[in-house]
């Protein structure tokens, strides 16, 4: 079995056409139907059958393929510790984050990160906090960037970078606008412009709510931090958001009001997986990131 005839296998697999996986390869057709008879062959099993003009996979070629892909991304990434290894100066890190950390934490530690190792690259990944504990699982991408640290996934190793507080979002006109802090009790009665349901935004504003006595009332929701602001500027409703968030600037049309009651926080740092070590210039940056944030807080 040969590296090449999985490749071939996984491009005909996710096309169904073995014409446009071999354009796509830059390739003869032939010599794809060739590498993968021949897979067949030494499996004794049909991966694909016909299905008029194209061609779908059978319930063991399924299979197959969850395995094919494992194996290859197993292969790319081996190949890519042994450059790390044979260069770690010069390697690329890919790195996750979340749309929360993308304004001010993300390219502030990148540039200082760089300044020391002008030569090594970045390929950055934006997602969400599901999606990018799985993508570190999977070795898509080495490390991200999160927040909360999650302390139950027996998959991830989680340290913590700071701890920040997360604010209420009010409306300009909102009665409680000139407060300098508030209860989030207060807000009780107010329509609330969150995250959707399955975003850990919604879950940490529904439990705040919870430890405050109530459940909120969803008014508006919207995917990305700056949706949930303009929502807020709108008078459509209030919101809860960490401070990071609002770094240097606060939405117009807003006020930011601290919460005194009850404490509500988010961890923020940095994960890794707990099943492989990190590449060489992965482990730089990480070594360099804990150093970075510690510094930071004997100055706050």
């Amino acid at each position: 079995m040969e590296l090449r005839q999985l490749r071939y296998f996984v491009e005909v697999a996710e096309r169904e056409h073995v014409s446009e996986a071999a354009e796509h390869l830059h390739i003869a057709q032939s010599a794809i139907s060739r590498q993968i008879s021949r897979l067949e062959d030494e499996l004794g099993v049909l991966l694909f059958e016909k299905v008029g003009r194209n061609i779908q996979l059978t319930p063991i070629g399924k299979i197959f393929l969850i395995h094919a892909k494992t194996a290859i991304q197993a292969i790319e990434y081996a190949k890519y510790q042994i450059e790390e290894f044979l260069d770690p100066e010069h390697g690329s890190i890919k790195i996750g984050f979340p749309t929360s950390l993308s304004t001010h934490l993300l390219p502030t530690v990148i540039s200082a990160f760089k300044d020391e190792q002008p030569n090594i690259g970045f390929h950055l990944r934006q997602g969400s906090y599901s999606s990018l504990k799985e993508a570190v699982k999977n070795r898509e991408i080495g490390l991200a960037f999160l927040g909360p640290i999650p302390t139950n996934d027996p998959d991830i190793e989680g340290h913590i970078l700071f701890t920040e507080n997360i604010s209420a979002l009010l409306p300009i006109t909102h009665p409680l606008a000139d407060r300098k802090s508030v209860r989030l009790s207060d807000l009780r009665n107010d329509p609330f412009v969150l995250f959707p349901k399955g975003y850990i935004f919604h879950t940490i504003a529904l439990e705040a709510c919870k430890a405050a006595g109530f459940t909120p009332n969803i008014a508006s929701e919207g995917e990305d931090m700056d949706s949930i602001k303009g929502l807020v500027s709108a008078g459509i409703g209030v919101s809860l958001l960490p401070d990071s968030t609002f770094y240097e600037v606060i939405p117009r049309l807003t006020v930011k009001v601290p919460i005194d009651t009850p404490e509500v926080k988010r961890t923020v740092g940095i994960i890794t997986p707990k099943n492989r070590d990190l590449a060489p210039s992965e482990k730089l940056f990480y070594q360099f990131a804990k150093k970075f944030f510690s510094v930071l807080e004997q100055y706050q």
